[in-house]
């Protein structure tokens, strides 16, 4: 028995895409995953300062909070700072590989480690800078 015959009818090549096809929409999961992406660049921040000699970074409420303030902010805010934290996930995440194998192999990786490290401040300093100006008005936000 063809398992494809007792469910539906094949869908043919021409036909039109089902409703609702395209870009899913995940509201509050992916903003949980841009939190979640967000978090582990700083747990790989802090290993990256390790290695460069220094201490790591206390987490301020205010980098703690950007994900959940980008989501609530919404429009080309989020979208920005959704596809700046995914480009710093692509540096960091070989960067930090890379850093690892060097100190396996009994190499001082510091220099390129702090290098790593002013990278990724630059870049988290950008994605801070997305942050909407703060409202006149109390207890209002803006969503521009």
């Amino acid at each position: 028995m063809n398992a494809y015959s007792s469910f539906a009818p094949p869908v043919s090549p021409t036909a039109p895409p089902m409703p609702g096809a395209g870009r899913a929409e995940f509201g509050q999961a992916a903003a949980s995953a841009t939190s979640m992406k967000w978090s582990a660049l700083h747990d790989a921040a802090g290993v990256v300062a390790v290695l460069a000699g220094l201490a790591p970074e206390p987490m301020r409420p205010d980098i703690r909070n950007f994900p959940a303030l980008m989501r609530d902010t919404g429009g080309w805010r989020r979208d920005l700072s959704e596809q700046g934290i995914d480009d710093l996930s692509a540096i960091m995440e070989p960067g930090l590989a890379a850093l690892l194998a060097v100190h396996a192999r009994g190499i001082n990786p510091a220099p390129a480690a702090l290098a790593l490290w002013q990278e990724f401040h630059a870049a988290r300093a950008a994605l801070l800078a997305l942050t909407p100006p703060p409202s006149d008005k109390p207890g209002v936000r803006r969503f521009t």
